[in-house]
């Protein structure tokens, strides 16, 4: 089904060397740039020159990570910008509701509305960096992110638009009928009430969701307005796209109200060659030792021993469940070596330029004509662009393929507001209290 008149959505996921795992090895990448607030302000203006719509930062709570965390990153490139939308990762098994409402009601705030958050339950085990005796389960984790998210949502609505008065002759600066406890009594939360900051300029900072296990793809129905996803191929696009949307109508909403980015990780050029060589800069970085190591915690057998150019031990893999983490994941990269009867050289290499997502390598316009394939023929909305280099993968998307799509009409030529929500043709949401507390 072909769609007229629809325009692509474009994110972009920060990572100061790029999203190819050796980008950090290539002379002209600057690694040390996720410390470096003017290096990822650059990247965030490149991003905005383009028109983008967003800059998404990943963050967990286990591991080693040289990078900033990320409401201070992004309330820094909040005064650094102007348009760019700025989206974190917050999960929500290590954080309590009324932190989480306050930072993003503040980062709204700071950034006049680019404000997201994109919600996770946990991808990483954590547990002992926090007082806890062991990671929930996926089910527990899912159940306790629907209230967590509902008592957030009740917190921003806590105060009506228009409860800061500032009169000074009345000396009267907040209209206290107009800021409410939300009284909440869960199974997993209670909370009175009201959060201590104003409601937020978009009344609800953008709700992202990147799960894509049957539970991430029902909390991302029920709440979600934007959806980071991974699909290698097309077909798989088109399925969890027509499966999602289906999804909407039962809890009163339509098909426009939920946006869905598939992660695509390009390398362009004006030629193909020219990308393919690229590409093999890159694959040429890899340390292969370490590679086979990281994959090795895929499967139940150790693959130091086993030849590159043979096949993939898919028969020793390990359930996605006992992995951890992102279990979705597992199973996206394990169908492609199965489709594609990869070798497990050609395996390390498809994932360490996308990490399960799409990878794709060529020209302008067959990069184009990607992109048009999958937004025309209803398999996504646009996409979350993960370059394999920054800056210089992040600069020839922003050059060469965004002005391609722009003459085919399928992109902006201008922003279209000044908030997130705006720009991505999302609806201001109603405050939730005030419709209650009148039925």
């Amino acid at each position: 089904m072909t769609t007229p008149g629809k325009k692509a959505h474009f994110n972009v996921f920060l990572r100061a060397a790029g999203h190819h795992e050796a980008a950090w090895r290539h002379p002209d990448v600057y690694p040390q740039g996720d410390l470096d607030i003017h290096y990822l302000a650059e990247m965030a203006r490149i991003a905005e020159q383009g028109l983008m719509d967003s800059v998404f930062l990943a963050d967990g709570y286990a591991g080693k990570a040289a990078k900033l965390e990320p409401f201070t990153q992004l309330s820094a490139l909040a005064s650094l910008t102007e348009h760019i939308g700025l989206i974190a990762t917050v999960g929500t098994v290590y954080n309590e509701p009324f932190h989480v409402a306050r930072q993003f009601a503040s980062l709204d705030h700071i950034s006049g509305g680019r404000a997201g958050w994109n919600i996770v339950t946990g991808a990483g085990d954590a547990s002992r960096n926090f007082s806890r005796a062991a990671h929930p389960k996926l089910e527990e984790r899912y159940e306790g992110a629907e209230e967590f998210v509902e008592v957030v949502k009740q917190l921003w609505d806590s105060w009506e638009d228009d409860a800061l008065l500032y009169d000074k002759q009345a000396g009267k600066l907040i209209d206290d009928a107009k800021v409410r406890d939300i009284g909440f009594r869960g199974e997993h939360y209670a909370v009175k009430g009201p959060l201590n900051i104003p409601r937020p300029p978009q009344g609800h900072p953008v709700l992202v969701q990147a799960g894509s296990s049957e539970q991430g793809k029902e909390l991302a129905a029920r709440t979600a307005e934007v959806i980071f996803t991974a699909q290698q191929t097309f077909e798989a696009g088109r399925l969890f796209y027509t499966d999602v949307k289906s999804r909407l109508a039962r809890y009163g909403r339509s098909a426009d109200d939920l946006i869905i980015l598939p992660g695509l990780s390009p390398i362009v050029a004006d030629t193909e060659a020219e990308a393919r060589d690229l590409e093999e800069e890159l694959n040429s970085l890899i340390d292969m030792d370490k590679a086979l190591d990281r994959m090795s915690e895929r499967f139940e057998v150790h693959l130091s021993g086993c030849p590159l150019d043979g096949p993939v031990p898919l028969d020793q893999a390990k359930r996605p469940e006992a992995l951890g983490g992102i279990s979705s994941r597992q199973g996206v990269i394990l169908d492609a070596a199965r489709r594609e009867n990869m070798t497990i050289r050609q395996l390390i290499y498809r994932h360490a330029g996308g990490h399960g997502h799409i990878t794709f390598t060529g020209s302008t316009l067959q990069t184009a004509d990607f992109i048009e394939k999958w937004l025309r023929e209803g398999a996504s909305d646009g996409f979350n662009i993960l370059p394999q280099t920054f800056p210089h993968g992040l600069q020839a998307f922003v050059s060469k393929v965004l002005p391609e799509l722009q003459n085919r009409g399928l992109f902006r030529t201008a922003y279209e507001g000044r908030t997130l929500r705006e720009n991505l043709g999302l609806a201001r949401p109603a405050n939730t209290l005030i419709r209650n507390a009148t039925v």
